[in-house]
């Protein structure tokens, strides 16, 4: 295919009719032009030449030219496309026929009365090619990627913005079960696992999902689809509450078992307005569009409290509760409920409480009010038994001890003098007594067990990290956590333990410190000074130290 003048002509036609179908800017579709006709003729005049093809936006005539770049002797690699100053300057002149021209940071010079400077580019035009039946299939094919490219860049540009939110389109096929949609300037894939039950759609149907991701990928920008994702109810529900869309309602958590059950947590923020009414709507108007959406997702709307107690209490409506037990450190609740409600409570094969944990964040146990008297009444007499034993004390001042809510021989040992002697039956030189028996007991459990970690083989500058107790050094040293280094390259899970899933089946991996009481917060503690101390993060203004307070808040009748 030579470049004739008649061929000349029809490129800007060209470069606009394919501009025009893959809606893509014209200048990419001539840039690509240029791009692959310079390829083209690289193989006729040869691979090392720089050259270059410029297109007329305006006439279309394509102009061949050969570059050269000024460069320093010790750069020269190429000699076709590359010289040096000295050998630039018999050519560093104006061109005669106008078919030469010099180069200096991209503009056209026109003063020649220097030399030729570092960076400079000398182009001259050479004769057009000839392109013969594969050179021209080549161009053809350096053009139609180029063209794919854009359009690429171009949906990713149009689409990535719309991450987060609704999308409506038509079905175009089904692949191995992932329905493929059309959504105006693009395609959209919604993985099977991302459908709702058992839906299934034909080609030409409507659908409307919620735009999980959106990548640029080397095949092109891939915008995956859910409609299973609990921020696709949040956004129904925004499209149906106006207020929602106005910010006087938020919603400020979502669980959902897709095509079966969701609930949805709201505040308002104005006194007047009753958040769960104004999602419910007119006799269900607003609530029930939703539902037909999700395919008859039965949804629960829970007013939100601050107050995590009251929060956990909506949340595992319609059940009721009798009371609530938090242990913020262990992240952990405790709701206890009549006999009559345990199965309410539950839910169909654990829906309901499985529900309200992922909407509130705890991890939430129910139990009947037998049940939990049971397991205070067993809590008590082991308490009951540890101060028997370690303290030489008789059963009646071990429950007495045990009833004032000491759970340990460190409470005992480190609380004030003074609030052990305002016990009724203890006076000042019994409690006196009694934190010297618990300190001597502590201090003996602490001597051997510092004797084991020696044993283990753990090293002295891990027993200085802050948090840490002669108990967690035997327990570093049975799980091969020796040095300081070992301990900084743990994490928080490795230390407590974390659930895992494997074919499909979870399991829970046991951590190093695991049922020895210790928080999540004072694990993240310890393993960040270890950091620090090996230098591998910076010291904060206030370095978090371990070993805080247990906490746990029983709120009653609830």
């Amino acid at each position: 295919m030579a470049i004739t003048s008649a061929n000349q002509l029809e490129l800007l036609q060209t470069a606009e009719a394919v501009a025009r179908e893959k809606m893509i800017e014209p200048e990419l579709v001539i840039e690509a032009m240029e791009d692959s006709l310079a390829r083209a003729a690289k193989s006729r005049y040869g691979s090392e030449m720089d050259i270059r093809v410029r297109i007329d936006r305006k006439t279309g005539n394509a102009t061949f030219t050969r570059a050269r770049t000024v460069v320093t002797e010790d750069e020269v690699e190429n000699y076709q496309a590359q010289f040096t100053t000295e050998q630039a300057r018999p050519y560093f002149e104006p061109s005669r026929d106008g078919r030469a021209i010099w180069l200096r940071e991209g503009q056209r010079v026109e003063d020649f009365s220097g030399r030729p400077q570092l960076g400079d580019v000398f182009e001259e035009q050479v004769p057009p090619v000839d392109l013969g039946r594969i050179a021209a299939q080549s161009a053809k094919q350096v053009i139609l990627q180029r063209v794919r490219e854009a359009e690429r860049d171009r949906q990713y540009e149009e689409f990535r913005d719309r991450a987060g939110t609704i999308i409506n389109g038509v079905v175009k096929r089904e692949e191995y079960g992932n329905i493929i949609v059309d959504v105006g300037r693009g395609e959209a894939i919604l993985r099977r696992n991302e459908k709702i039950g058992r839906e299934s759609y034909r080609p030409n149907d409507r659908i409307r999902a919620y735009v999980k991701d959106v990548r640029h990928e080397t095949r092109g920008p891939q915008i995956f689809l859910s409609r299973t994702d609990p921020q696709f109810m949040a956004e129904l529900f925004k499209m149906e509450v106006p207020e929602i869309y106005d910010g006087i309602i938020e919603i400020k958590a979502v669980a959902r078992d897709p095509g079966s059950r969701a609930k949805i947590a709201v505040i308002s923020y104005d006194n007047s307005i009753d958040p769960v009414g104004a999602c419910v709507g007119m006799r269900g108007s607003r609530v029930q569009a939703v539902v037909q959406e999700l395919q008859g997702e039965k949804i629960d709307i829970i007013p939100w409290s601050a107050d995590a107690a009251t929060f956990i209490v909506n949340a595992l409506q319609p059940a009721e509760v009798s009371k609530v037990v938090l242990d913020e450190d262990a992240g952990r609740i405790d709701v206890v409920v009549p006999e009559d409600q345990l199965s309410l409570a539950i839910g169909r094969r654990g829906q309901n409480v499985r529900l309200a944990s992922q909407l509130t964040g705890w991890d939430i146990k129910i139990m009947t009010e037998a049940e939990e008297s049971e397991r205070r009444q067993k809590e008590f007499r082991a308490r009951t038994q540890i101060f028997m034993e370690a303290l030489d004390v008789d059963e009646v001042l071990a429950q007495l001890l045990a009833s004032e809510g000491f759970s340990n021989l460190e409470e005992l040992a480190y609380v004030e003098p003074h609030e052990l002697s305002s016990i009724d039956g203890i006076d000042e030189e019994t409690g006196a007594e009694l934190q010297r028996r618990a300190l001597d007991v502590i201090e003996a459990a602490n001597r051997e067990a510092d004797a084991k970690r020696r044993e283990l083989g753990v090293l002295d500058e891990v027993g200085e990290v802050p948090g840490v107790t002669p108990q967690m050094l035997v327990a570093f040293g049975e799980n091969e956590v020796k040095t300081l280094e070992d301990l900084a390259g743990c994490s928080g899970d490795d230390l407590l333990g974390y659930d895992d899933s494997k074919k499909g089946e979870r399991f829970h991996v046991k951590g190093i410190l695991e049922g020895t009481g210790i928080s999540k917060e004072d694990a993240e503690a310890i393993v960040m000074n270890a950091r620090i101390m090996m230098g591998w993060v910076e010291a904060p203004e206030e370095i978090p130290e371990a070993g805080g307070e247990d906490e746990a808040e029983a709120v009653e009748e609830a």
